[in-house]
């Protein structure tokens, strides 16, 4: 596939090969040599390759300033070389999963209130829902986003709060109230030289007005913090707003594509979302003893199907066990048979969910699993459904004499986790929305 010619690209580079390190983010670093002219795309499939992943489209390389606490996705076709050249040696890319990356071209709804979309010529002129994207993409139309922003004033520490407008030509605000007349308009921030970054450091830095702070860094800026255009929201889906309205004025068509081109490319890989090895077995691979001779399973689909039939077989061997005599279906290895999983993550805390979550995109029905904090014997499934991150305690319960896992007071009963995350893809039950997307960290 395109992943194994972009290897076979990377090592045929030779002379025109360019050193650089990327980290997981369990902070290990991998250095690896590629040619000038690859993209941000074509990085991510090699790493998918190299480390066995499962391509489901959703990895990003990140760009992660830890001195100016800044960090953005990298655009699919951006060089990676370009981006080296504006970060400083402290700066690192970062290879992790990001399910947003175009959840906004799937519901333009959900991340483009209508009271912030209009025309920038008219005072009034609002625009129909089903128009939205197409007036984004189309560069002779021109659509903004306004409303009021908590605006950083440059070296200074306070904030003020303007009525601001995004447009193809930059951020404005108006000196006069909600005014757009062109005399009243003032230019923030440009979008030729410039990225949106989320800003990671949490609001006591800089003294922030509220926890949904974003920035607009020009490309040749290094560590000079006043350099940056430091903003604020009132809450997440008007800072999601605002940095998607920015990505879509500056790159236009380009994101549309980058977002076609994987469903174009309907590889076999692409019907499993499923991750095929986790993080704590990165060291193994998928063995076939089947035969007379094991074998080494290359092929991840092969691999995937192997894990499933292993996992069944197991729950298999431990109800026989039961029957012979063991007391409960829950047997010790439905108590352990999760922990290959890559929606599993132990002793993870509540905080450290969140920000897991929020890292990879904060789309409806990404999850994962953990030990509960509060109850030794119990699990929590933490969830996201529009925006907000819930938690569900699995508990241990008891019928007949037997121990099953349940997570809605033993209204639906399970002999382990994986039987559970089954049902609860298919079937909403009492969550908010079926399981989806999977929080996965990968070892480098």
């Amino acid at each position: 596939g395109s992943s194994l010619r972009v290897w076979r690209r990377t090592q045929a580079a030779g002379e025109n090969a360019i050193i650089i390190k990327i980290f997981s983010e369990d902070g290990m670093g991998k250095v690896v040599e590629i040619p000038a002219d690859m993209t941000a795309r074509d990085l991510c499939q090699f790493l998918v390759y190299k480390n066995h992943c499962v391509d489901n489209n959703s990895w990003a390389l990140v760009e992660h300033h830890p001195a100016l606490g800044l960090e953005r996705c990298l655009e699919d076709h951006e060089l990676v070389v370009q981006v080296q050249a504006s970060m400083t040696s402290e700066s690192k890319f970062l290879f992790r999963k990001n399910y947003a990356k175009y959840e906004f071209f799937k519901n333009p709804l959900n991340f483009f209130p209508e009271q912030m979309v209009a025309l920038c010529q008219e005072t009034s002129g609002t625009i129909p829902p089903s128009q939205l994207l197409q007036n984004f993409l189309n560069s002779s139309s021109c659509p903004e986003i306004q409303g009021y922003l908590y605006v950083k004033e440059m070296g200074r520490k306070s904030w003020k709060k303007l009525y601001v407008f995004l447009r193809r030509s930059g951020l404005y605000f108006s000196t006069k109230g909600t005014s757009k007349e062109p005399r009243h308009l003032q230019l923030l921030a440009d979008l030729e030289d410039s990225n949106v970054f989320t800003v990671i450091t949490g609001r006591k830095l800089h003294n922030a007005p509220t926890d949904f702070e974003f920035c607009i860094k020009p490309n040749k800026v290094r560590n000079e913090v006043k350099e940056l255009r430091m903003l604020c929201a009132e809450d997440e889906q008007s800072r999601t707003c605002w940095m998607t309205a920015f990505r879509l004025f500056k790159y236009g068509i380009l994101l549309y594509q980058n977002y076609k081109i994987p469903q174009q490319r309907k590889t076999l890989l692409s019907h499993f979302s499923a991750p095929v090895r986790s993080v704590s077995e990165n060291s193994l691979v998928a063995m076939d003893f089947s035969g007379r001779i094991g074998r080494v399973i290359d092929n991840p689909v092969e691999a995937q199907s192997a894990a499933m039939e292993e996992g069944h077989a197991w729950r298999k061997r431990s109800q026989r066990m039961n029957i012979l005599g063991s007391p409960s279906p829950l047997h010790a290895s439905s108590l352990i048979i999760h922990r290959t999983q890559l929606w599993f993550h132990g002793r993870l805390s509540r905080e450290e969910s969140h920000k897991m979550i929020n890292q990879q995109g904060r789309v409806d029905g990404m999850f994962l699993l953990r030990d509960s904090q509060s109850n030794p014997k119990a699990f929590v499934l933490t969830l996201c459904h529009h925006q907000k991150i819930k938690h569900f305690q699995i508990l241990l319960c008891e019928e007949d004499g037997q121990m099953f896992l349940s997570l809605d007071d033993g209204a639906t009963k399970f002999t382990d986790l994986i039987q559970l995350v089954e049902f609860y893809v298919l079937n909403r039950g009492v969550l908010p929305c079926k399981l989806k997307h999977p929080c996965t960290t990968v070892a480098l």
